[in-house]
């Protein structure tokens, strides 16, 4: 499928945001578009102002939504991966904690889609390593075929980690997303054993998941992204990597080889 035309969506609804979400109602399954656009403000999608606007109209004239296309069509055949449709909208400009804010891009992956959300394509190997990081999440979550729902904080910390080594490994280290650097090995140990450690079996359905992951409250902001990362970055220390097994290897694994728990 490849990138949807949402640009024609903008350029018909923009100020109407649900209608473009009406349009999504068939990629979804149960939920309404006042579901779907709550969803997806979560995680980045904008909401209709000027800035907004001048996002769009920023995308339109870099020609960003071929430029994904090219993108995707280069990772889907080298790692083969699946052809899902796309959907690509303008960022919001309020704060949150989205992965790639400070650079005006973020996204959301599914088994069976995703979405991208920017500001611009001024920097593309930026686009390339929030789509890398997306993408892998894609790729993982088909093969490991288990309802999302079920994952475990262990399973949410992992697929985060790889994701981003996967950016490392592919766009270099300077493309890496803030939280990779956000706390001192120090700290990382120490949140590990006072939040972490005892937490790792919690399923996403349940109360407490998502702020470990996330952070919120008195647990530190994206513990849970940064703790992923150092967990992947020690483990191919002592391990070699392949794109493709990061696919399907087994969460566990990774627990191997680290120093986090000491």
């Amino acid at each position: 499928m490849g990138i949807i035309r949402t640009d024609r969506w903008l350029e018909e609804d923009f100020d109407n945001p649900l209608k473009i979400c009406e349009r999504l109602l068939p990629y979804y399954k149960g939920q309404t578009e006042r579901e779907i656009y709550r969803e997806l403000i979560h995680f980045g999608m904008y909401q209709p102002s000027r800035s907004s606007k001048n996002n769009q109209v920023k995308m339109l004239k870099q020609q960003s939504w071929d430029r994904i296309e090219k993108i995707f069509d280069q990772y889907k055949s080298r790692w083969n991966g699946p052809d899902i449709p796309i959907f690509l909208f303008p960022i919001v400009q309020t704060g949150g904690f989205f992965r790639r804010e400070e650079k005006g891009k973020a996204g959301v992956s599914f088994p069976d889609k995703m979405f991208l959300f920017l500001s611009n394509f001024d920097n593309p190997k930026d686009v390339e390593a929030l789509f890398v990081h997306e993408y892998h999440h894609v790729c993982r979550m088909r093969l490991l075929d288990k309802n999302i729902e079920e994952y475990t904080l262990l399973d949410s910390l992992i697929i985060e980690g790889l994701a981003e080594y996967t950016v490392l490994k592919k766009c270099g280290r300077e493309y890496l997303a803030a939280w990779c650097s956000m706390y001192t090995v120090k700290e990382l140990k120490k949140f590990w054993n006072i939040y972490l450690i005892n937490q790792l079996t919690l399923k996403k359905k349940e109360k407490g998941h998502d702020e470990l992951l996330y952070g919120g409250g008195k647990v530190p902001k994206l513990l849970g992204y940064a703790a992923g990362f150092y967990l992947i970055e020690q483990y191919y220390k002592k391990n070699p990597y392949s794109t493709k097994l990061s696919f399907t290897t087994p969460a566990e694994n990774y627990l191997k080889d680290t120093e986090l728990s000491i």
